[in-house]
């Protein structure tokens, strides 16, 4: 440490490095926790999909939980849930998406995940608080500049 302050061209050199590791180590988090919302995003299209059997069974089991507006909710969850997977994939629109999913888990836990946190029926809200919460990191951070929203003279919405 004293040679570095002995020498200021030491200290600056060593800060930059330092600041560029932990920009990489950030984008890096930012792409793995990406990929992993999308993931989850589309494997619960796939299950919703195949459990419910398409749209119609999705809207059928919205109206039988309550959801309001059953028809118009469940098309918009499907389609946030399969384009805002892609999107997050992509690194576009990662702020809305977030906004979106944070808000649809929002509704997942008061209409159908009502069980105390960690009950033995399956129905507990950990998941949804999980990847709400996630959701809420990425309208807080943006995407990291791996993702096409970064790239330099892109324009920005």
């Amino acid at each position: 440490m004293a040679l570095d302050n002995a020498n200021p061209e030491l200290t600056t050199g060593s800060a930059t490095r330092r600041a560029q590791t932990e920009e990489m180590g950030r984008d890096a988090i930012l792409v793995v926790a990406r990929i992993g919302l999308a993931v989850l995003m589309f494997w619960h299209v796939k299950v919703t999909w195949d459990y419910l059997d398409g749209v119609g069974g999705t809207v059928r089991a919205f109206d039988a939980m309550g959801i309001p507006f059953p028809e118009l909710s469940a098309r918009f969850n499907l389609a946030l849930e399969s384009v805002g997977a892609l999107a997050l994939l992509l690194g576009v629109g990662v702020r809305t998406v977030g906004a979106l999913m944070a808000l649809n888990m929002g509704g997942a836990w008061y209409y159908v995940h009502t069980s105390a946190l960690y009950s033995m029926d399956g129905n507990g809200p950990e998941c949804v608080l999980a990847i709400g919460l996630l959701s809420l990191m990425f309208v807080v951070t943006g995407p990291g500049r791996a993702a096409l929203e970064s790239v330099p003279g892109r324009r920005r919405s």
